[in-house]
């Protein structure tokens, strides 16, 4: 053999080993694995399958002593080994990045090979709302963690709104508006949710130029990795949302100011312009090219005219024509274009939103090309009265959560009937399954069950719910089971409502609350409630991240409902004259609200102090930390401007908040209710209710420290409690 051949064959022994090498490993995967159990990450195989086979599948099984896993993309490999960690390893991957994962020191040997198809190859998640409620101050560590969480269960087609005020900045000042009057625009960031869906603009502004550069760093990251699991981002296009000052500079244009939205004053109106209008189609086109060069494209863009808010005009012509212009504008420069339209305004106004003028907004648009959010199937599935949405495209979506509420609500038998039959009865146009929440906090596990419908693996809501319980730590304690199956079967009986939260988060009051933003009253027995936590307690050597939320959580529920009570009696001793009665019980509700308030604050999950922090660091100045801190104040609180309609709204139970807003709150009204009796006068709630008003306000501006974890362990605190109030439960 001469030299020259000699080489060649070694070069193409080379070259095949290394395409060998190649072709089996799979980067995307295996760094996830490095991510969340770096410990067993080279237990694992990831393979492609290549067949013509186009349905969302997985195949496990245990091989060379390894788990291997084998999928048509990176979306199924992860659900192969979300279904792994799930059904053998009892192990359960959270949303939040300060979580830790328990695994078992030896992985668990798969008996025979099992294969798994989906049911629906496409996955909505993300709500507009939890970009406000939940995730305006989030890092890439936490988007890391919550992408991972998405891939492990399923998800196809996130929201991905993030860093698109970069590219209107851009847009604006091209069309003539300058830097002050483009982020004076724009709202303080939790609030951005809002001002994208034309609800409410120039709130909390000027928005700091930093936040624009960084939130368009984020957004590439975001991207890129939800690209790499075989994600299809839904990035936004152009609705036709404008600033008020355009129509300085084209007098011409057709700018409506929108309805009021909120109780906001008229100054923070959103305006509108029509999409017949030749300069609509101008602003599209600028948005989309800006936002393709620095992002991409993924042909799908979300786009939700008129969302709680009226058309200029209710003529079902009208509405056809803005359709039929809104999909034109995007055509023209995405021939590929595929509009998202979440369904909410159809629910939210359905007055307004009659049967002839949904169909007459839909129909204007291609079949193909305009895909619909059923946004709250758990509720109201609109899909059953509009013909199937009069053919387009729809996704059955489960909302559960309004504003980040902290109370246990949902119904999983439900849903899981609400599914069945809508892949038998929902027509050929069913296009997939979704989530909507607008915050993250309780219930998660409602969301995995309804991703976990998507695929063809056959459990009751008894069984699924009990494997969930070992995830939690049921695998090790038989009190976790037993627990879960009575929170099944006796709690998780009703969907969401919005205002949603116990009375120890509403403004005070002697009888009821004064809105509907706190809605306190549950349908269960909080006795059984407070049996299960305490069947729950009986598992303290337990410490996994899991049960330790489970029982601040529903320690958190208990406690909560139990205020009611508490404030009854207070309100019976007020109109009997009772004054020691009600010194006791105002005794009784501040320590609850103290109580409470130290359960909630051992776990950073549950923590306002984190919440601030986060916010503040986004800061460039002490300013700019100031500003922030202000606005995740107010989201959560006031909302807004003193005394709207979303007052409380976003109200949750966490640490610091509990005690400096909600138990200042009613220690001032016991105080002022006793001292009204004392001097023999009717108390004035009137009077409160402005001094209350005040204080709110001020607490949004206020500056004072919440630690981000107090240290405490919460299993020892739960029982402690679960001892101290035993005696209002028997």
């Amino acid at each position: 053999m001469n030299r020259q051949y000699f080489y060649i064959i070694l070069t193409i022994f080379l070259f095949t080993s290394c395409r060998k090498d190649t072709g089996s490993s799979n980067p995307v995967l295996e760094q996830m694995c490095q991510r969340l159990f770096p410990q067993h990450a080279d237990s694992f195989e990831f393979e492609l399958l290549n067949d013509s086979n186009q349905m969302d599948r997985f195949i496990l099984e245990s091989a060379h002593k390894k788990i291997c896993i084998k999928g048509n993309n990176n979306n199924s490999l992860a659900v192969g080994l979300n279904h792994y960690l799930k059904y053998y390893c009892h192990t359960n991957v959270s949303w939040y990045a300060s979580d830790s994962i328990d695994m078992p020191e030896e992985l668990p040997v798969i008996p025979q090979p099992i294969s798994i198809r989906s049911k629906c190859d496409n996955r909505f998640f993300l709500n507009y709302c939890t970009f406000g409620y939940t995730m305006p101050y989030w890092k890439w560590s936490d988007w890391e963690r919550l992408i991972d969480w998405m891939a492990l269960n399923g998800i196809t087609m996130p929201l991905a709104i993030s860093g698109q005020e970069t590219v209107w900045y851009k847009v604006w000042s091209k069309l003539g508006l300058n830097d002050e009057q483009i982020r004076s625009y724009f709202t303080g960031p939790a609030h951005l949710p809002w001002h994208r869906m034309s609800n409410v603009d120039y709130w909390q502004s000027p928005l700091p130029k930093s936040w624009l550069e960084q939130q368009e760093v984020l957004q590439k990251q975001i991207l890129k990795r939800e690209r790499d699991f075989n994600m299809t981002p839904v990035l936004p296009a152009f609705s036709g949302h404008v600033p008020k000052e355009l129509k300085a500079i084209y007098p011409d244009a057709k700018i409506h100011e929108m309805s009021q939205w909120g109780g906001y004053d008229s100054k923070y109106r959103s305006h509108f312009i029509e999409p017949m209008d030749s300069l609509f189609n101008i602003i599209q086109k600028m948005y989309l090219e800006e936002q393709t060069a620095i992002y991409g494209t993924d042909h799908i863009y979300g786009i939700d005219p008129f969302n709680e808010v009226d058309s200029p005009n209710w003529n079902e012509d009208f509405l056809a024509k803005v359709s039929k212009k809104i999909y034109e504008s995007i055509y023209q420069v995405d021939a590929e274009a595929k509009w998202l339209q979440m369904t909410w305004m159809f629910y939210h106004d359905q007055k307004k939103w009659t049967q002839p003028r949904i169909r007459s907004f839909l129909e204007a648009v291609p079949d193909d090309k305009l895909i619909l959010l059923d946004y709250y199937c758990d509720s109201t599935e609109i899909w059953r009265n509009t013909e199937m949405y009069y053919g387009k495209p729809y996704m059955w979506c489960y909302l559960g959560n309004f504003g980040g509420n902290s109370m246990m609500v949902g119904n999983l038998d439900d849903v899981d009937v609400k599914i069945e039959k809508l892949f038998v009865e929902g027509g050929e146009n069913v296009y997939g399954l979704g989530a909507t929440l607008e915050g993250f906090d309780v219930n998660p596990f409602m969301y995995e069950f309804v991703f976990d419908q998507a695929w063809d693996y056959p459990l009751t809501t008894d069984q699924w719910i009990q494997n969930w319980a070992k995830c939690r730590g049921g695998n090790q304690d038989r009190h976790i089971l037993k627990a879960w199956d009575s929170l099944h079967k006796k709690i998780y009986k009703k969907y969401a409502t919005a205002g949603q939260a116990v009375l120890m988060n509403a403004r005070p009051m002697l009888v009821g609350t004064d809105s509907w933003n706190t809605y306190p009253d549950i349908t269960y027995n909080n006795r059984d409630l407070w049996d299960i936590w305490t069947e729950m307690l009986k598992a303290s050597h337990i410490n996994n991240t899991g049960y330790r939320f489970d029982v601040i959580n529903v320690g958190r529920q208990v406690l909560g409902n139990l205020f009611s009570s508490f404030r009854d009696h207070f309100t019976q001793c007020y109109s009997e004259k009772d004054i020691d009665g009600m010194k006791k019980w105002a005794d009784q509700m501040d320590a609850l609200l103290i109580d409470t308030d130290r359960l909630l604050s051992c776990e950073t999950n549950f923590s306002i102090g984190k919440w601030i922090d986060d916010a503040r660091s986004f800061g460039k100045t002490e300013a700019e930390k100031e500003y922030y801190e202000e606005n995740a104040r107010c989201i959560l609180t006031v909302w807004g401007q003193k005394a709207t309609q979303l007052n409380d709204y976003a109200n949750r139970g966490w640490g610091g908040l509990t005690y400096s807003y909600y138990r200042e709150r009613w220690k001032r009204f016991t105080t002022e209710v006793i001292t009204a009796s004392l001097s023999g006068q009717k108390f004035d709630e009137k009077q409160f209710y402005q001094s209350i008003t005040d204080f709110e306000y001020e607490w949004t501006l206020s500056k004072e420290h919440h630690p981000i974890i107090s240290g405490e362990n919460p299993i020892l605190l739960a029982k402690t409690l679960s001892e101290k109030y035993m005696q209002y439960f028997y």
